[in-house]
């Protein structure tokens, strides 16, 4: 019987460089999957059902948030955004690694439904580096990156509540200390007390 996957909830601000970090953590972690969310806003050309968003209708978003079905959910632009409990456990039952990569009131949302989930935050080396790293995307206004530089400051001090924090200083070095987390969350001894009395009784 395979043992329970490992819920992660990973924050950190726009531009702290979470998607290539993550990118470089699936790679050496195959046993993990990312959560894809749901949405109610229409799908853009090229998307699909299932892989980048779960495409739901407003009433059945709804119906999931009154049944305690959505780990968390929140409104931007008029549209639900959310992460189904159900896909999420039938993965962790089959005992991969679910990696939930969302903002900081998604992730204290989850903490308090499932209160084993390990909570990461990734930060940039300073926010001079961040305002940096925006600025090299080379895709934003000089208004937007101030704006997300705004949110960071709100999000960072944040990071507190978190069970580790781990800094982006090289993609590297940030994947290396999040497969570290992984694997020692396996060995957490609350997820091995079926072993251990099986690993008793045959001795």
């Amino acid at each position: 019987m395979n043992q329970k996957g490992l819920l992660l909830v990973v924050s950190g601000p726009s531009g702290c460089g979470k998607g290539t970090v993550l990118s470089r953590v699936f790679a050496k972690q195959p046993n993990t999957y990312y959560s894809v969310s749901a949405t109610t806003r229409p799908p853009r050309p090229g998307e699909e059902n299932g892989v980048q968003y779960y495409f739901l209708t407003r009433e059945a978003f709804e119906e999931r948030i009154a049944s305690g079905q959505m780990l968390e959910y929140a409104q931007y632009a008029g549209n639900y955004y959310g992460t189904p409990a159900q896909a999420v456990d039938a993965q962790l039952a089959q005992g991969k690694n679910v990696v939930l990569e969302i903002e900081v009131q998604g992730a204290k949302q989850v903490k308090l439904r499932r209160p084993d989930a390990v909570m990461v935050f990734i930060m940039p080396p300073s926010m001079k580096e961040l305002r940096h790293r925006l600025q090299e995307r080379g895709t934003e206004a000089q208004e937007v990156i101030q704006r997300r530089m705004d949110t960071a400051r709100l999000e960072m001090p944040q990071a507190k509540d978190y069970d580790y924090i781990v800094f982006n200083d090289t993609v590297e070095e940030a994947a290396e200390d999040i497969c570290a987390i992984l694997r020692a969350g396996r060995c957490l001894a609350q997820k091995n007390l079926a072993r251990l009395d099986r690993a008793i009784q045959e001795a």
